[in-house]
């Protein structure tokens, strides 16, 4: 049975990082709130979320179904994917570092959130500019940095083109989508911070022309970045 991924449709958000993975596997997968059939759309993901029989269920999408296995959380998701999709090294030491990672890209991204939602979710980003407008300094002028030189240094070390290994690993495609959408919601900030760390520069512009990447970031299965995702651009946030 082909994996089921459960995501909002209209988002690239933190499915997107699942779907990169699966992609560039080839894998079999249905991206069930995309579906237009009876089968498909937001309805099945909610009631997943809402069953009472489910003991285990996740708090949020994304999720994933494989079988009788559900997983919740991006993270999650990449570490069950990983061995099985050839997405992560054969050892343990190889598959800790991976998903070590994957966790200090979970944190780069909830921080570009935060630029435009820092008092709370609950509140529009006209609700909260000035904090906005704050935070985003601080991300723009020391925390992008930050993160880029920190992958730098793991890429260096690593021989500059892969974070773990020789092979490519799901972090790997992680730190592309990462540089994606900072691009798109910073790109002053981001690509002066590229200019400083040219193996990260690099490794997003080598996964971007990797023959199954490349075909699903021109098809109409990735979703265009927007102003309701994770990655939002606001002229007024890039300095």
């Amino acid at each position: 049975m082909p994996y089921e991924l459960h995501y909002w449709p209209m988002i690239q958000g933190r499915g997107e990082f699942v779907r990169l993975a699966l992609e560039e596997a080839g894998a079999d997968y249905v991206d069930i709130a995309r579906r237009d059939d009876e089968a498909g759309g937001i309805e099945p993901m909610l009631d997943r979320l809402a069953d009472p029989g489910n003991r285990r269920p996740p708090f949020a999408p994304p999720f994933l179904r494989d079988g009788d296995v559900v997983i919740g959380q991006s993270t999650a998701i990449l570490l069950y994917l990983g061995p099985r999709l050839g997405l992560v090294g054969a050892s343990e030491a190889d598959r800790i570092w991976t998903h070590q990672l994957q966790l200090t890209i979970a944190d780069a991204v909830d921080e570009a959130h935060d630029t435009h939602h820092p008092l709370g979710v609950g509140l529009y980003y006209a609700d909260q500019k000035p904090e906005a407008a704050r935070r985003a300094e601080g991300f723009r002028q020391d925390r992008i940095p930050k993160f880029f030189g920190y992958f730098e240094r793991v890429l260096a070390a690593n021989g500059s083109e892969r974070l773990v290994g020789s092979k490519l690993s799901y972090a790997d495609l992680s730190l592309f989508q990462l540089v994606a959408g900072l691009r798109y919601a910073f790109p002053n900030a981001s690509n002066a911070a590229l200019r400083d760390t040219p193996h990260v520069a690099r490794l997003h512009e080598a996964v971007a022309q990797r023959p199954r990447i490349a075909a699903y970031l021109a098809s109409d299965r990735r979703i265009p970045f927007n102003e309701d995702g994770i990655f939002r651009r606001y002229p007024e946030l890039d300095g």
